[in-house]
């Protein structure tokens, strides 16, 4: 992979120094491309990172392993892993109904075309998960945008998550065009492009584009710098018809921009695709609720539950059989948890709103608010049918009271009547809660020690494994130690509520180690009752050995030998083609 000369410079340069090289490179490209328009149209994005963290990871990785992984990132993964609800359907039954959906819309048509498979679907073929169906896409294609420098195409600029979400399958939908060519009418063939960030004047990257945007094809004399013309090189995902006149994208609040008929990656859409039957999930997401191995009957808890995927994974592995907590700090989240509980039609999953940081609650602080779990009290989980406004109103002095007692220290004759009736009914409906569907989740003040057999943390975290990335210079070696700082206080916190001879597993969606190898070692080393245990199945790769110093003098430690081959870290480059992952499996021995 050709690596950004912006980022091939020694670590401790500063990002001064990248910006001008930036620039130097933008007129490098224009000129270029005005020999060569050919190598504009294309789909080549190079992956740009903080020259410290590239630094990093060319330690972790070396540099050539790297630089692959940089290169897999900014494509998606060429199949779609679909997860069968097997509490109401089989595989085979489901295969049998995408193939009729395919076979019946476009996008499927051009599946079957795009290299001569007799279909585009098959069943995993790792023991175990047999319920797994692969759909299988295709690219990167090349695509004839008819361009040329006398008559470039007219373009649609969109944002770089909207691209993201394209090359995924995803159509062009209103909120993620930012920016058009003049004269577009509805029915126009149009170039679908990627407005990237770019770094500014005092070391931050944005897009400093206004929506609504007029882009140029062709740089002219009085302008030959104009703004997103360069940086529009390589980041073509496709061709379209809009649907909406130019005018029409920038007026109304949602609705699809481009049918996005010709791309570079095909991937089909499973948007209410078989909902309830199906579940759309990346692979070593699957393999992680494999590796927790729940049985009938247990009590698990999944500490940040949403949107709910592994959750329900669980729970069809233990046959709807059991109790799975599953917990999020975010109410509209933990609706969501919900909403897909009930699509699946599964009964064992309770949800609650807990902060993972708090999910602990030490028994000096139990109350008569815990209720009873399978006859056992586990701590305060609240079904959300069961708290009223009412009963939240009557439980002492309101959210709202707490609010106006912080703002306004100085007494309550600065907050308005409209103010307050304001924060009663926030209150009422809950922080954030306006933006739900309804419903109600349930609040958890944690779970005493040694609560559960097994446990979840898929922990949040940088997100450096998600597959297509296009942009990745927000992140500092900074700021992947403290990713790595704010999970082992999550781990903390789930390494008490794991019984003794329990399960703990650990999980991220991240290729920084920092985050993975070192946050295990620090649960070994403070744990001596943790031990690291076999995953089945077992198809990822090896974990990192070693330790990595850093030019300030911070040593972080990684595996010791041994111990690789009991985690499974997903290269994103790997043939497994998926994205970044981790996981690690725990054993809980006495805890005295």
């Amino acid at each position: 992979m050709k690596k950004a000369r912006v980022l091939l410079k020694p670590s401790l340069l500063h990002r001064a120094t990248t910006i001008s090289s930036s620039a130097s490179q933008s007129r490098s490209l224009s000129r270029q491309m005005e020999t060569n328009p050919s190598s504009r149209y294309c789909y080549d994005p190079v992956l740009r990172w903080d020259p410290q963290v590239e630094d990093y990871f060319n330690k972790a990785y070396g540099p050539d392993h790297f630089a692959q992984i940089s290169k897999a990132l900014t494509r998606p993964s060429s199949y779609s892993c679909i997860r069968v609800n097997t509490v109401k359907t089989t595989s085979d039954a489901v295969i049998e109904k995408l193939t009729k959906i395919l076979n019946e819309s476009d996008d499927g048509l051009k599946l079957l075309q795009s290299d001569g498979r007799s279909s585009p679907i098959s069943k995993c073929q790792i023991p175990g998960l047999e319920y797994v169906v692969f759909v299988h896409g295709s690219g990167p294609h090349r695509i004839e945008y008819g361009s040329g420098l006398e008559s470039p195409p007219k373009e649609v600029l969109v944002s770089r998550k909207c691209a993201e979400a394209v090359l995924r399958g995803a159509q062009v939908y209103v909120p993620g065009v930012l920016a058009c060519t003049a004269h577009v009418e509805k029915g126009d063939a149009v170039a679908v492009c990627v407005a990237m960030e770019q770094p500014g004047d005092e070391g931050d990257w944005s897009v400093n584009m206004t929506r609504g945007t007029t882009l140029q094809g062709l740089p002219s004399g009085k302008n030959p710098n104009h703004p997103f013309y360069c940086e529009r090189s390589g980041l073509y995902i496709g061709m379209g018809t809009t649907m909406l006149s130019r005018a029409g994208m920038f007026r109304v609040p949602h609705g699809i921009a481009v049918d996005l008929s010709n791309r570079v990656f095909r991937l089909p859409s499973f948007h209410n695709v078989l909902e309830g039957e199906i579940f759309l999930q990346n692979l070593p997401s699957i393999v992680a609720a494999h590796a927790l191995d729940p049985q009938k009957g247990e009590r698990i808890l999944d500490m940040c539950a949403a949107p709910g995927g592994k959750t329900t994974a669980i729970a069809i592995l233990m046959n709807d059989e059991g109790v799975i907590v599953a917990a999020d700090r975010s109410h509209n989240k933990v609706l969501d948890v919900q909403k897909l509980s009930a699509e699946m039609g599964l009964s064992c999953i309770t949800t609650c709103k807990l902060d993972a940081l708090k999910s602990v609650r030490l028994p000096n602080a139990l109350s008569d608010s815990t209720t009873l779990v399978n006859g056992d009290n586990i701590g305060s989980v609240t079904n959300h049918s069961e708290l009223s406004s009412n009963e939240e109103m009557a439980s002492g002095r309101s959210e709202a009271e707490e609010n106006a007692s912080t703002e306004h220290p100085s007494g309550g004759d600065n907050v308005s009547q409209a103010e307050i009736r304001n924060n009663k009914g926030r209150l009422k409906n809950g922080r954030g809660r306006t933006q739900s569907q309804g419903g109600r989740a349930g609040k958890s003040q944690g779970f005493p020690p040694n609560s559960f057999d097994r446990v979840l943390l898929d922990a949040p975290c940088s997100a450096l494994g998600l597959r297509p990335r296009l942009f990745a210079g927000l992140e500092t070696v900074i700021s992947l130690r403290n990713h790595g700082r704010y999970q082992r206080k999550m781990l903390d916190q789930a390494v008490q509520l794991v019984r003794v001879g329990g399960i703990l597993v650990y999980s991220t969606c991240t290729i920084n180690p920092s985050e993975n190898e070192a946050v295990v070692r620090y649960a070994l080393d403070k744990y001596k009752f943790l031990s690291l245990a076999p995953q089945h199945p077992r198809i990822g790769g090896p974990g990192l050995v070693g330790r990595c110093e850093f030019p300030d003098g911070y040593v972080e430690e990684w595996l010791k030998p041994g111990e690789e081959e009991m985690v499974q870290k997903f290269d994103p480059s790997s043939e497994l083609d998926t994205i970044g992952f981790f996981i690690a499996k725990f054993s809980v021995g006495p805890k005295d």
